[in-house]
């Protein structure tokens, strides 16, 4: 098992269709015990029971610095020590340039990305003491080809300062011993894509990406395992894509 013993959190985890929560089962699977946080109405006590009564689910908003402060408090009182983040949470919305109001500016940056950096300084100091952790950010192939299928410009600039976000916390985390990496999916078959596109539509964006298929939660969840794991000790700062060669540069 390649978590033996570790503790693991993940935002944005209790979709049971989504990234997270696939992460989290594999995560699981491989001897990790997991934390698995989101809001309130999507309940991850319930997730996490999903899993076993091994592993912890808590209602959080990470564009809240006090509630991120808190969870990961709870989460080190239960488990001693906190290994591994996966900042997964994120929100999208389809809009032109033009059409995107302060406010959605605001919120759609405010989960990735704000959400990124409170989680990030969450758990930095438990990690600084143990001199080891890997925090995985979730960013999107629309940040690297400027436009994604579903989200708007705002959505891409937010996943872009996810990539930017991770790479100066590594090299700035890198001599305590905590690796920052950051993970770029393609389009991905989870709810966040349910009822916007037909099923006609999947098919010819299936048939553009050499793998010739859209992605699953799995496949990142995979890619989370190797970041996570002590098979990418020598990795930093890197961006693995996800995406089947939708983007292949």
């Amino acid at each position: 098992m390649l978590l033996k013993d570790k503790v693991a959190v993940i935002t944005g985890a209790a979709g049971i269709n989504g990234l997270g929560f696939a992460t989290a089962r594999l995560m699981a699977s491989h001897g990790a015990k997991v934390v698995l946080l989101d809001l309130a109405q999507a309940e991850p006590e319930a997730a996490a029971s999903r899993l076993g009564d091994e592993h912890l689910g808590m209602a959080v908003d990470v564009t809240d610095k006090a509630s991120c402060d808190a969870a990961i408090l709870a989460a080190r009182e239960r488990f001693g020590r906190i290994d591994i983040l996966v900042n997964n949470a994120g929100i999208t919305q389809p809009a032109r340039t033009v059409d995107i109001t302060g406010s959605d500016y605001d919120r759609i940056l405010d989960v990735s990305l704000r959400g990124t950096l409170y989680m990030s300084q969450a758990v930095i100091p438990t990690m600084k003491a143990q001199k080891s952790g890997s925090i995985i950010c979730i960013s999107s192939v629309s940040a690297q080809r400027g436009g994604g299928i579903l989200g708007g410009p705002h959505y891409s600039a937010a996943k872009a300062g996810v990539l930017g976000l991770a790479r100066a916390m590594a090299r700035e985390l890198g001599p305590d011993g905590i690796r920052v990496n950051s993970v770029t999916p393609g389009l991905i078959g989870t709810d966040i894509i349910k009822g916007k596109l037909t099923e006609e539509k999947k098919s010819e964006i299936a048939e553009t990406i050499p793998l010739a298929r859209l992605g699953r939660a799995e496949d990142i969840g995979g890619a989370c395992i190797f970041l996570a794991s002590d098979l990418s000790l020598y990795c930093t700062g890197i961006t693995l894509d996800v995406n089947g060669g939708m983007l292949i540069h």
